[in-house]
């Protein structure tokens, strides 16, 4: 839509069109100029034949037609400079146009699409937006409140117990005895035999300790 409004295929066919046809006039030139050139060099090599043949006058006749032929390829030289610079000034000319184009195409755009976007409609969507995630943290808070007996219980009252606890077993770990130092090894001397010693028996308090620390293990 906007190519048809701003005639950008008609600009670009005809910025196209005028390049390929300085190509083709570039590509005539240049055969000309070849032609020219072998013309000039076989005109030098008569020149020299005639100059082997002792005729000065045609020799000469050779050489002007030679300069003739340099001069219609200086000539020529020249008229591809120009169509040179007239595709370079041409391709800049189509790039800027081009440019301009795509801005302006870029400018429309953005135009149509605040055209489209009304700021009322926005505030609108925001405030419907806000009023949403209200409404979901409402719900999500009256769900994770909360309800049965679990409500009646006093926070208070549970740190309490807890510090209670923590204290009670603090103090538990304080009465525990502290672990005996291993014996020093006893020399026997030689010939005797060392007695084993007898397996050391539970008394009826560390079998009370060593099962409440189990149950609090639990």
């Amino acid at each position: 839509m906007f190519q048809r409004v701003f005639g950008k295929p008609k600009q670009e066919t005809n910025a196209l069109t005028t390049l390929d046809k300085l190509n083709e006039t570039l590509e005539m030139l240049e055969k000309k100029e070849n032609v020219l050139l072998k013309k000039a060099s076989a005109e030098v090599e008569k020149a020299k034949e005639f100059t082997r043949a002792k005729n000065k006058k045609a020799a000469i006749q050779c050489l002007k037609k030679k300069k003739l032929y340099e001069q219609q390829i200086e000539q020529l030289g020249n008229f591809q400079l120009r169509i040179h610079d007239q595709m370079i000034l041409l391709e800049g000319a189509k790039a800027t146009t081009e440019t301009v184009d795509a801005l302006r195409t870029g400018a429309a755009a953005m135009k149509a699409m605040h055209k489209a976007t009304n700021i009322d409609d926005v505030d609108k969507t925001m405030d419907e937006i806000n009023e949403q995630t209200e409404n979901m943290k409402q719900i999500q808070e009256a769900l994770s409140a909360p309800i049965g007996a679990s409500a009646d219980f006093d926070e208070d009252e549970l740190e309490a117990e807890l510090e209670e606890l923590e204290g009670a077993e603090l103090e538990e770990q304080l009465l525990q005895p502290a672990t005996t130092a291993p014996a020093a090894p006893v020399h026997v001397p030689a010939g005797r035999q060392a007695s084993r010693p007898l397996p050391r028996k539970n008394t009826a308090e560390e079998d009370e300790l060593a099962a409440l620390q189990a149950e609090m293990a639990l």
